[in-house]
């Protein structure tokens, strides 16, 4: 019975264990994208910054759409605290032509994006992060020479209806760092679009 109960369990945690990408408290690379543009933009670009808001999204789909407003909104209030918004879009434009690079131009400039948006087009940045969904949010501190992720996951708890948002994940975790405290919760389920990843 105890053997059945152990396996059962590592059926269970192995996933969580062994899942590919990063998790919260460890450090996380930096990158070098196109921005819209036509400028390679790198992390280490942003000397004064205390930390980032890294968020893969795209152009296509209504969950990322609903929420390119309140990016706005938060890149606006909290670049100037140190933690400025870094648009990612991963999606292989194969798959979804509307996510091209010549698409990601015209929607930043219809939504007029205060923060970059960078295309993974080979998609090395998602495989090293590990992001699953558009959008789906890693919330970066500086500590040191490092970036440690202190937070992963959604914006909040309603896509739909911004007035109606009960949990801001997001900005209640960058409030967190602010005070100096780790944010709680860290992780929570991000909602969203499957990112279309090549197949290989």
């Amino acid at each position: 019975m105890k053997k059945q109960v152990l396996n059962f369990l590592l059926i269970i945690i192995s996933p969580l264990l062994f899942a590919g990408g990063i998790h919260v408290g460890e450090k996380a690379e930096d990158f070098r994208l196109k921005n819209v543009d036509g400028n390679m933009v790198s992390l280490s670009d942003y000397k004064d910054a205390k930390g980032f808001v890294v968020v893969f999204t795209c152009n296509h789909c209504p969950y990322a759409k609903a929420y390119q407003d309140r990016l706005i909104d938060i890149d606006l209030k909290y670049k100037q605290l140190g933690y400025p918004v870094i648009a990612i879009n991963s999606n292989d434009e194969r798959i979804v032509p509307e996510d091209s690079y010549s698409e990601m131009v015209k929607r930043s400039k219809e939504k007029s994006f205060t923060f970059p948006y960078l295309h993974d087009k080979d998609q090395t940045v998602v495989s090293s992060y590990g992001a699953e969904r558009t959008p789906h949010i890693y919330l970066l501190n500086k500590e040191g020479n490092n970036l440690v992720v202190k937070y992963i996951g959604a914006i909040d708890d309603n896509y739909k209806d911004p007035d109606a948002v009960s949990q801001k994940y997001l900005v209640n975790a960058i409030e967190a760092l602010l005070n100096g405290k780790n944010p709680d919760p860290s992780y929570t389920k991000a909602i969203g679009c499957t990112i279309k990843m090549s197949k290989m």
